[in-house]
């Protein structure tokens, strides 16, 4: 049986209740306080995978440190789908983004020159769209950071077919990423995916970003943020870093 959070539960009230976020959304987190801030939850990850560091930041005294370690918030496979482990930083329910407007994530992240390379399934950030049912909870992120084999990519899923909106197979290990998105999810050909790595131009999309009711999705969709790492299971621990962590609504 998948892994149900209260979060999750509480975001089922959420969708059925009709209720929207009503306040705009604009949060920030440069992770200079000494724990982690409330605008996270800790449902996907275990206690003494995050810390917060001076070694190695990219703005301001401080940044997170997220070590994942065999066995983490483990979830077992459903069907052909993999088992699977975790630590992630989940927004709280909230600032989840609802469909048709426009949202700019930003953050920062460093890979230690120690990262393993590796043939497996590992995803750094996420975009999932909710899913009230069971027909659609094994579902991919709707959109997704990636590395895998030594390739940084970003991939965007709908309901038939995943595709690779970037590919990067440089060596990114030992150096900050600074990355930008802007997303207006959407399951008609107004939704948006323009991406940014340290400040140029990877990503300029245009169309369906979301899944449809054909998955068992709702007509009222809600998509929450992760960031970390999430991946299939394997022995060797990884760690990554995170700093300068934005969210914002952008009104048109």
């Amino acid at each position: 049986m998948k892994y149900i959070s209260n979060w999750n539960f509480l975001l089922v009230i959420l969708l059925l209740s009709g209720i929207s976020c009503k306040k705009q959304v604009n949060v920030y987190d440069g992770f200079e306080a000494p724990g982690l801030s409330k605008i996270w939850s800790t449902d996907r990850m275990v206690s003494n995978s995050f810390e917060i560091q001076s070694a190695i930041v990219r703005k301001g005294k401080s940044a997170a440190k997220i070590t994942l370690r065999k066995g983490d918030t483990f979830e077992a496979g459903i069907g052909k789908s993999k088992s699977t482990e975790r630590d992630e930083l989940l927004e709280i329910r909230s600032l989840v983004a609802a469909e048709g407007i426009k949202y700019e994530y930003q953050f920062s992240m460093f890979l230690p020159d120690s990262f393993p390379i590796v043939n497996t399934r590992l995803v750094i950030a996420q975009w999932k769209q909710y899913c009230p049912k069971g027909i659609c909870s094994d579902d991919s992120p709707v959109v997704a950071l990636r590395y895998v084999s030594g390739e940084l990519y970003v991939t965007l899923q709908n309901d038939s077919s995943q595709i690779k909106l970037y590919r990067l197979k440089d060596e990114i290990r030992n150096r900050w990423l600074d990355f930008r998105f802007t997303i207006r999810f959407s399951k008609q050909r107004n939704g948006i995916i323009e991406a940014f790595l340290n400040d140029k131009e990877i990503i300029n999309y245009k169309g369906p970003v979301s899944y449809t009711e054909k998955r068992g999705y709702p007509s009222k969709n809600w998509y929450y943020f992760k960031m970390g790492l999430y991946r299939d299971l394997m022995p060797e621990p990884m760690t990554i870093f995170i700093d300068e962590y934005r969210k914002r609504e952008i009104v048109e």
